[in-house]
């Protein structure tokens, strides 16, 4: 029989433990085998000794995440009790890991993975970065809060923000409405992170007054974007040739990202991604950075990372598969050679 008592100081225990004790309740019913009692700033644990001392590890965890990045969310814990991927685990104590923004409501807005703040970085130090990862690490979020900064902090006069506007294996026919309501749903997830970021009423001016612009690629086709922040989403839905059109249009005082995910391109068969043969040809010039963000990077449901990884698994597979089927077809094809030399 253990009996471990942990003194929080310096932090406030609701923040801790969550309203009407929700985090707490989540460590407890994480070990049920031991008995988890707050009072004030002592936290008792008691019960056999290896679940006592797990335990002890998992507050001084939520403990240290609270200290580091002033917050720490009920996902946060879960993830942290399930296994998954907690944010502080990539931030190596937060050092560093300064705020972008400040959201509605005072919400602060920063890197929660080591590689989304490589990508900060990595924007800070060149004026072209490509951010390539998975679905759910990030990229955009990281992207638009950069953006918001730069442009709060009248760096840039303006953010032009743009995705192709390809189905994701779809058909939507003839969508309803003026050209506007038709691409709309292509954008809805760059609105959405402006409005994680910016006050209702500043966001609507800013996007009438087109210091905030939101638009389909193909509307950069002959434009000059100078003394702006660009950001292109979804770039493997684009052919070479709108991939070059786009990065052809940056002015002299203008910053970019282009974030995409290889592993969801909804071009049509045999259609190769710009994004992919950008990655190709870009490596090695100076004002140029690729940033790569994996499942660790996941900052949504633990279960997304699972997803992920159960796709790569496959994909993999798949690609066994299809080396070893052509593989035995060249050896059938040089026995019959010598079948017919003979």
């Amino acid at each position: 029989m253990s009996e471990i008592i942990l003194t929080i100081e310096g932090i406030d225990p609701v923040a801790l433990y969550g309203e009407k004790n929700k985090k707490l309740n989540l460590l407890r019913s994480a070990y049920p085998e031991i008995t988890i009692t707050s009072r004030g700033n002592n936290l008792k644990l008691s019960g056999e000794k290896k679940y006592t001392q797990k335990a002890k590890s998992t507050v001084e965890k939520m403990v240290r995440m609270l200290r580091d990045q002033k917050e720490l969310t009920v996902q946060t814990v879960e993830d942290l009790l399930n296994g998954g991927n907690p944010h502080e685990v990539h931030l190596s104590n937060g050092n560093g890991n300064t705020t972008l923004v400040h959201g509605p409501g005072g919400k602060v807005i920063k890197a929660k993975t080591r590689n989304q703040k490589k990508l900060i970085e990595a924007s800070e130090a060149n004026d072209i970065v490509f951010a390539i990862g998975p679905a759910g690490t990030g990229k955009t979020y990281t992207a638009v809060a950069l953006a918001v900064r730069a442009l709060k902090n009248r760096l840039v006069k303006k953010i032009i923000m743009t995705r192709p506007a390809v189905e994701a294996g779809e058909n939507l026919g003839f969508l309803p409405g003026d050209l506007k309501d038709k691409v709309d749903p292509y954008l809805r997830p760059l609105y959405d992170a402006l409005d994680d970021m910016l006050p209702a009423d500043k966001l609507q001016h800013f996007m009438a007054t087109r210091v905030i612009e939101v638009a389909p690629l193909a509307f950069m086709r002959g434009r000059t974007l100078d003394n702006a922040f660009v950001i292109m989403d979804e770039a493997q839905n684009t052919t070479t040739m709108q991939l070059k059109m786009f990065l052809t249009r940056l002015g002299p005082s203008a910053k970019c990202i282009i974030t995409g995910d290889l592993s969801q391109i909804d071009l049509p068969y045999r259609v190769k991604s710009g994004l992919r043969h950008a990655m190709e040809i870009f490596s090695g010039i100076d004002g140029i950075a690729i940033t790569h963000l994996t499942a660790d990077d996941v900052v949504r449901h633990r279960l997304v990372k699972e997803i992920i990884n159960a796709y790569a698994r496959d994909d993999e597979r798949r690609k066994q598969l299809r080396e070893a089927k052509k593989k035995e077809e060249e050896v059938k094809s040089e026995e019959n050679n010598g079948e017919t030399s003979d």
